[in-house]
């Protein structure tokens, strides 16, 4: 029996060798080919020192199958060794503690490998947020992860650690231990007492970032426009009344990009602008809306996103904390510039539907302001019959003029 094992073992490692050889010559082929698309392509040899980030899905494929096969190996490998063992009349592996210390080993890389990835992959994550409700959501963000990080360890540790010290053995039985009721409610109404308090605290988190009405007391906040398209982003803001008119999409034309309502006289002042500038530490309520599809309003230093619905409005306040310029200090770049990003896939265009974003002083915003143009431009007033019905109130009042 044991040398038809050793027969069969044989025979297997014969075929992992040859998918062996076979892997690597696809993945030297590769290589080949690459290097010559480099070698012939000047632009390409320009990057040539650059790593790639994505090697393609076969180079990944063939290296999950050389790990697996390595695994196989190494397994085999320790069975022909029983075997011997086992025919030499000694004394074969004890595979309770072989798989003991693969427990042990597993815990050691897991443990490892999450260390790798908070630091690697943590230094990607958001960066400081300058606005108020974006302290708050980053202060419920790092409890929460540091509640799940502290039972992600002791978790992993208690279930490899135990595996690997209670391994089976010829020196002791097993304790049949069915039932404990302290140890069920311990860990049942523990994780629902933390489940809980952090339910309630994100409940009213988000419920103070949803609250779109001013309070009594409160300034009103700064209404601004965001009208998403493909592949755009529109911006409309208020004229001297603080109050912007209403729109709707049986308007939108060439001219009329979102579809302003001129019987409403609040849009009458209304202003457009290329970039969506607000002053620090003012409310800001911007009113959302879609003409195609669904897209989102992400504005990552600020913490906020929401969707932009065709059909249906949507709303999003927050108070900005850091000037642009103070954000480059901080940042020691001069370039650096907040950005309204699409946060939703919305069609090709996608990866450059973004917009500039500029947080200035109050005096700098009321500068700015008083140079955007009107929303309610010729062009429009021409498509409206505004100007023929300005020329005649003109007439009419030359002739009251001359009449006096």
């Amino acid at each position: 029996m044991a040398f038809k094992q050793l027969i069969n073992s044989k025979k297997l490692f014969s075929l992992l060798a040859m998918l062996i050889l076979f892997g690597t010559q696809v993945l030297f082929a590769q290589v080949e080919s690459t290097t010559a698309g480099e070698q012939g392509a000047p632009a390409a040899a320009a990057h040539a020192d650059k790593p790639d980030v994505w090697a393609g899905v076969s180079y990944y494929v063939l290296l999950f199958l050389v790990v697996c096969v390595a695994v196989a190996i190494v397994g085999k490998i320790l069975k022909v060794y029983d075997l011997t063992r086992q025919i030499q009349g000694k004394k074969g592996l004890n595979w309770n503690n072989v798989m003991g210390g693969l427990f042990l080993l597993f815990l050691v890389l897991g443990l490892y490998g999450s260390y790798w990835s908070f630091t690697v992959h943590g230094s990607m994550i958001l960066p400081e947020a300058a606005s108020i409700h974006g302290a708050k959501l980053d202060t419920m963000f790092y409890v929460t992860f540091g509640i799940t990080v502290v039972v992600f360890v002791i978790t992993q540790i208690l279930l490899f650690g135990f595996a690997f010290l209670y391994r089976g053995s010829d020196k002791r039985k097993a304790t049949y231990y069915p039932h404990n009721n302290a140890i069920e409610a311990a860990w049942t109404i523990a994780p629902a007492i933390v489940l809980t308090v952090l339910v309630v605290f994100g409940f009213l988190t988000w419920q103070k970032i949803t609250n779109t009405v001013d309070a009594e007391g409160e300034p009103a906040s700064i209404n601004i426009e965001v009208v998403a398209h493909q592949f755009a982003w529109e911006l409309r803001y208020p004229g001297k009344d603080q109050k912007l008119g209403n729109m709707s999409y049986k308007l939108v034309s060439g001219t009329n990009k979102v579809g302003v309502d001129f019987k409403d006289k609040n849009s009458f002042d209304d202003q457009m602008a290329d970039t969506l500038v607000i002053p620090v530490n003012k409310s800001i309520k911007l009113n959302i809306h879609s003409q195609d599809v669904i897209h989102s309003v992400y504005m990552p230093h600020f913490r906020v996103q929401m969707n932009a619905v065709p059909g249906l409005p949507t709303y999003f306040k927050f108070t900005p904390t850091m000037t642009t310029q103070q954000m480059k200090m901080k940042e020691d770049d001069a370039k650096f510039e907040y950005l309204l990003y699409c946060n939703k896939i919305c069609g090709g265009g996608h990866y450059n539907m973004k917009k500039v974003v500029r947080v200035v002083t109050e005096g700098e915003y009321q500068k700015w302001l008083s140079q955007q143009k009107p929303y309610l431009n010729d062009a429009l007033k021409a498509e409206l019959g505004f100007a023929k019905a300005e020329q005649k109130q003109g007439e009419k009042e030359n002739r009251l003029a001359v009449n006096n």
